[in-house]
């Protein structure tokens, strides 16, 4: 049954959130995962690689991700449409939908709480002249707060190349250089005349502090400010600052160049809106099989939730859906160790769910965790094939990041897989940027794969794993278009074949990583020794 301390109404099966999404959704959902897997996967016992591996299908792992989509497009939160992100409908179904199938399988699914501070996306909106556009924004540190439609005013602005600016900077206060603290200097020039009380300065970035352009901007009587990058060829994108040492109580958000001179046209007005965080609610969702060793615990995770610009379908429902149906196809497993898996909330505001559950587990039930293995983005569309470096072969941990006993080996199952089916893999920093780091603090041995985010694609890189130089492994991070064709299928076919395997694995035994001893798995054959990194991050 699941177990929570939630205080809304769960379901008890995936079936009762067919009536709260849309049809899509259900059509999905009713078709089930069974579905998608060969005739009997969900029923029989696999208990072998052969037999787990053949039920696991990349077919299956897609139902999932399409199911995500579908989540995230059917939310009718016109603040949040089209994601996943912890603390919205999107996050809250998608937990229904993983809790409740795996409930319906068999598993002891627990809902474990955890507050986090869920951050208020900021909003620039241009409303008037038209058309009407919504630019991408931030709000500075140390910003007030407020939801501001106004009279955009350009504050003494300089669009023109060379775009120096002193915008903002002359007011009723001044600084002696960038930096410094700011006095009255009710004799200056004033960069604000003209401006009526409840307008939203608009400002340059450029020769004075944010500080001081945001201080001037209020003391000026401006309702909100719109700090814009400044136009040299260095200076062109998205700026988000900080208004430190300052404290103003009106909004400040930033804007790249080309939207601060879209906003300075004649007659333009505007929306701006920076909203104080509030303390919110939300789940990791833990899902156990126990095995004849109740106090030797296999862990598998994958954070469920995406960020609030999308529906976060490779990040991370690529993991997510790798493990749920690894999950489903070892539910009638009798396994040697006890199985967990988890689906954590609110890694995108900082490993907060998988943090809390780590937090909240005495000292004699972290002893009971043999390993955890964690999942993040693997299927990204311009991959490569990467294993958490626990070895330290490409890269040295940063300073203060440990690598618990027992790592080495989980990295060398995921090194010898690769190397038995042909693929060729590099290291990817053991850096805790992911759920595991709770995990590695607390001493248990971790490893994972990942398939690369932000970073760009070498030549080297794309002769060894095709895909497009000098582009993104994910272009898509973090954004909107990281849908559900955000994905290259070989990349999510074969991790997701090496997630189950190593699934199995450990059910079995976990003692090339703590010493237990288990039992070997059914028919199973040694794998090769590991074939080495490719070295592509090695100077």
């Amino acid at each position: 049954m699941i177990r929570e301390g939630t205080p809304r109404s769960r379901h008890t099966g995936a079936r009762l959130l067919l009536a709260a999404l849309a049809a899509v959704l259900a059509a999905l959902l009713l078709a089930g995962t069974a579905a998608t897997a060969p005739a009997g996967c969900a029923k029989r016992t696999n208990n072998t690689y052969d037999k787990l591996l053949g039920c696991v299908t990349l077919e299956g792992v897609r139902a999932h991700q399409a199911a995500f989509q579908a989540i995230a497009d059917a939310s009718d939160d016109p603040n949040y449409p089209g994601t996943r992100a912890a603390g919205t409908e999107g996050y809250a179904n998608s937990v229904d939908y993983v809790a409740g199938l795996l409930e319906d399988a068999g598993y002891n699914v627990t809902l474990d709480p955890f507050e986090f501070e869920f951050q208020f996306p900021a909003i620039l909106r241009q409303l008037t002249p038209a058309p009407a556009a919504d630019y991408e924004t931030g709000s500075f540190t140390n910003s007030g707060f407020g939801d501001v439609t106004a009279p955009v005013f350009p504050v003494d602005l300089n669009l023109t190349t060379p775009a120096a600016s002193t915008s903002g900077c002359q007011g009723d206060f001044t600084e002696a250089a960038v930096g410094a603290p700011i006095v009255p200097d009710p004799a200056g020039p004033d960069d604000f005349a003209g401006i009526a009380p409840g307008d939203i300065a608009l400002i340059q970035r450029g020769s004075c502090s944010f500080a001081l352009k945001a201080t001037n901007a209020q003391s000026a009587g401006a309702a909100a400010v719109v700090i814009f990058n400044q136009g040299t060829p260095d200076r062109l994108a998205l700026i988000i600052g900080t208004v430190a040492p300052a404290t103003p109580t009106i909004p400040v958000v930033g804007a790249s160049f080309a939207d601060g001179v879209a906003l300075a046209r004649a007659g333009s007005t505007a929306r701006v809106r920076v909203l104080p965080s509030e303390t919110r609610t939300d789940y990791n969702v833990i899902a156990e099989l126990p095995g004849a060793n109740t106090n030797n615990v296999v862990m598998a995770g994958a954070h469920l939730d995406s960020v609030q610009a999308g529906p976060g379908i490779n990040d991370n429902g690529s993991g997510s859906a790798a493990i749920l149906e690894t999950a489903l196809m070892m539910a009638k497993l009798k396994p040697e160790n006890t199985l967990r898996f988890a689906w954590w909330g609110a890694e995108e505001e900082g490993l907060i769910g998988s943090t809390a559950y780590v937090e909240e587990l005495s000292p004699a039930e972290l002893d009971r965790i043999a390993l955890y293995l964690n999942y993040d983005m693997v299927g990204s569309p311009n991959y490569i094939f990467m294993v958490y470096d626990a070895d330290q072969s490409s890269f040295p941990p940063p300073a203060g990041v440990p690598i618990p006993e027992g790592s080495i080996a989980i990295e060398d199952l995921f090194e010898s897989y690769y190397t038995l089916v042909g693929e060729p893999y590099d290291d990817a920093q053991f850096s805790g940027r992911s759920d595991y780091q709770a995990f590695i603090e607390a001493g248990i041995a971790s490893g994972g794969l990942f398939t690369g985010a932000e970073q760009v694609k070498t030549a080297e890189q794309q002769a060894i794993w095709g895909g497009t130089t000098g582009a993104q492994f994910d272009p898509c991070y973090h954004l909107a278009c990281d849908t559900f064709a955000n994905v290259n299928l070989h990349a999510l076919d074969v991790n997701s074949d090496l997630i189950a395997y190593a699934q199995l694995a450990y059910a079995y035994s976990t003692q090339s990583v703590n010493g237990v001893p288990g039992k070997k798995v059914p028919g199973s054959s040694p794998l090769p020794a590991p074939a080495g990194p490719e070295g592509t991050f090695v100077p």
